[in-house]
């Protein structure tokens, strides 16, 4: 495989190309398990696997829907070829290399008429992206020539990527990139823009909330499922007390995580409780800058997470672990060695004692 780019116009606006060349005539048509193997083996950073798992774990649980089989059974054809692994890691290393921590898109023109595919014949929006674009707008296209505007490899991305479907939010516009597809239509420019907004002060995050209710799971499993789903990569996780029909007492677990984490938290979820559904909604997260630091507490260590905003220290907390673990340590009562945590964490929210990064705990934004 190679991979080359070029500046090109479509319909008369420039544009880079990336041409994906497959050194091979006939690339094999791969099943979702064999593309995750490759993944696996592939050396990516953590955060490029995470995203490109997740897109493919879309496109496996669409395609699956489709053709009635499981998601490990689903043999992607074209998507599976060389061409379009490239472009799915590809998007989502260069995520990385940008620094991009949220991501949202618009609307989603599809196309209208048929196309051909693997399957022969096919209307457009073609089966797969029929599936993916579910709960996400999307229209054939104003004043377009029939066709297919939208692929499974695209569509994939932007459901897999981006946690929101919204027009154009106010932003600080810093970067803007032309990418353009292998056509050149008369009708309309055959290109994707990129829009990278700079970092502010206070900046918004694109999160996705996991909700399922459950009456009927052992209660002394939930320690498990949520310790679990903070380990699997969750940013948070809880249960809220509910009452169901027929006044069945329940609760409502409820998972916060990143766009990218989504898919494969929603398989833990089916895997690790009885719930037979999942609902999922994008949110916005505002996060505080933050960093810890080590306090010196009874003479030992307990590091303490500090939220700052505009450069001023507005939160101060001791990490509640590293305060069981020492009085585990000193055999003192954990309420006793909290309160002096606490205290040494006043002195670092007052400004009297000098925040020093802890070296094992950097937090970085």
């Amino acid at each position: 495989m190679r991979i080359s780019t070029t500046e090109v116009t479509r319909a008369g606006l420039r544009a880079r190309l990336a041409r994906v060349d497959v050194l091979v005539t006939d690339p094999p048509h791969r099943t979702w398990a064999a593309i995750r193997g490759l993944l696996d083996d592939a050396g990516l950073l953590p955060a490029v696997h995470s995203r490109a798992s997740a897109v493919f774990a879309r496109l496996a649980e669409a395609e699956a829907r489709v053709h009635g089989v499981s998601a490990d059974e689903v043999h992607f054809h074209e998507v599976g070829a060389l061409d379009a692994i490239a472009d799915v890691v590809g998007v989502c290393a260069a995520l990385d290399d940008l620094g991009v921590t949220s991501v949202s898109a618009g609307p989603v023109a599809v196309g209208s008429g048929h196309t051909r595919g693997a399957h022969g014949r096919l209307p457009v929006p073609v089966p797969a992206v029929a599936e993916l674009a579910r709960g996400w707008r999307i229209s054939a296209g104003s004043g377009s020539q029939p066709g297919e505007l939208a692929t499974p490899t695209g569509m994939a991305l932007i459901r897999a990527l981006a946690a929101t479907c919204e027009d154009l939010p106010p932003m600080t516009l810093d970067l803007v990139g032309v990418g353009a597809g292998g056509r050149d239509r008369p009708d309309r420019a055959n290109v994707v823009r990129v829009l990278i907004a700079a970092p502010s002060a206070t900046h918004q995050e694109a999160a996705v909330l996991l909700e399922a209710n459950v009456d009927d799971l052992d209660p002394r499993l939930w320690p498990g499922v949520l310790t679990g789903l903070l380990e699997a990569g969750a940013a948070d996780a809880w249960l809220v007390p509910i009452i169901m029909k027929k006044g069945r007492p329940a609760h409502t677990l409820a998972v916060l995580c990143a766009p990218d984490q989504a898919a494969g938290l929603r398989r833990y979820i089916f895997e690790h409780t009885t719930t037979l559904g999942v609902r999922e909604s994008p949110r916005t997260k505002v996060p505080l800058s933050r960093y810890f630091v080590k306090a010196e507490v009874l003479g030992g260590e307990v590091a303490v997470k500090v939220g700052h905003l505009d450069g001023v220290i507005v939160q101060a907390m001791p990490e509640f672990e590293d305060v069981a673990a020492l009085a585990r340590r000193l055999g003192r009562p954990e309420h006793a060695v909290l309160r002096e945590a606490l205290a040494a964490a006043d002195l670092i929210l007052g400004g009297r004692a000098d925040p020093v990064p802890h070296p094992d705990r950097s937090f970085r934004h």
